[in-house]
């Protein structure tokens, strides 16, 4: 009997831990209760590498939105223009002259998808209106909760999270600023350049592995293959000056 009760409560702990660790899990079960991988991105960086897993089951038109920049090769040549020691690190809107790109129309507010901005996680970068979302996210530097959706305060959209790279944002938040005034304070002084951006998928690049081939990059697709056109109206000057967070302070709490 001390057995069976041993036994019963093992179980019952073994679930609840694992209920503890599915938060923001980068697995969606199928609609035949299985696992099916997350589509994944690597973001190949001039400080290494990012592999980002993505939510597709929940933050559907926020995924197909980065998703289309990814593809398009929007991303390529774009830096992470403000970077915030203990709060955030952004790109996916400028050059490397710091010039503003053309991006497609901005999004629905996914916020309220029950994801939180842990360590790791992106988000998307917006203004203070909640709709105004477009190519531009961040990466939490570490657990930013005030940043998470609440009633009657929208807040701001997860929709993937690292897989590999935490080491690559740490150092990201060490380079040297100050060079720069204004909308780009919070740039480094070498710009951190997205070199390339594409879709990884792990069994070709398991199978490329064992071939000693160049890991494949996915074939963008043909709709996404056009440079995105421009918004049909010029976007707030608080998302040009690369706010992530207007509702958060400017550095970390």
């Amino acid at each position: 009997m001390r057995k069976s009760l041993h036994l019963l409560l093992t179980c019952l702990l073994a679930v609840v831990a694992c209920g503890a660790n599915a938060e923001n899990s980068a697995v969606s079960p199928d609609k035949n209760g299985g696992q099916n991988p997350p589509p994944q991105v690597v973001l190949q960086t001039s400080l290494g590498d990012l592999k980002i897993a993505l939510f597709p089951e929940q933050a559907p038109v926020t995924v197909e939105n980065f998703l289309h920049y990814v593809d398009s090769g929007f991303y390529n040549g774009v830096i992470f223009h403000r970077v915030v020691p203990g709060f955030v690190v952004q790109g996916g809107g400028f050059d490397q002259e710091y010039q503003r790109k053309s991006t497609q129309a901005p999004i629905a507010n996914e916020s309220n998808n029950g994801l939180q901005n842990l360590r790791g996680t992106l988000s998307m970068a917006r203004t203070n209106d909640p709709n105004s979302a477009t190519s531009q996210f961040f990466i939490n530097l570490k657990d930013n909760h005030q940043l998470d959706n609440r009633p009657m305060q929208p807040g701001y959209a997860v929709f993937g999270q690292l897989v590999e790279g935490l080491e690559v944002i740490d150092r990201m938040a060490e380079q040297p600023q100050g060079e720069h005034s204004g909308a780009f304070s919070n740039a480094p002084n070498t710009p951190i350049v997205i070199e390339r951006a594409y879709r990884y998928h792990p069994e070709k690049a398991k199978k490329a592995t064992e071939k000693g081939q160049e890991v494949p990059a996915a074939e963008p697709a043909v709709e996404s293959a056009a440079e995105p056109a421009a918004s049909p109206a010029a976007e707030p000057a608080a998302e040009e000056q690369g706010s992530a967070a207007e509702a958060a302070p400017a550095t970390a709490p």
